[in-house]
């Protein structure tokens, strides 16, 4: 696991080669004690849920943020190193 960035209490990060379960490029997110599985670059939920605040920063973070997050995806399902991807401001 990689922590990809942090803001606003939430952690997001990348599990390395983990694209066999869900079978899409996807960002695992922790707040508190909820977590939630999203698709990029879109922000489907793949599972588990957070609040609809928290929610509506992350969806906008990876729109932003969608090209840096799929080349770390890339990098991440073949064991490399991912780089840190900035917050949210």
């Amino acid at each position: 696991m990689a922590v990809i960035s942090m803001f606003y209490g939430l952690i997001i990060y990348m599990y390395f080669g983990d694209n066999k379960q869900h079978h899409l490029p996807h960002i695992h997110v922790k707040y508190q004690d909820d977590e939630v599985i999203l698709a990029i670059p879109g922000g489907e939920i793949l599972g588990g849920g957070l609040k609809s605040s928290k929610m509506k920063l992350v969806q906008a973070w990876i729109e932003i943020h969608s090209d840096e997050l799929l080349a770390d995806w890339e990098l991440a399902i073949t064991g490399q190193s991912i780089f840190k991807i900035d917050p949210l401001k």
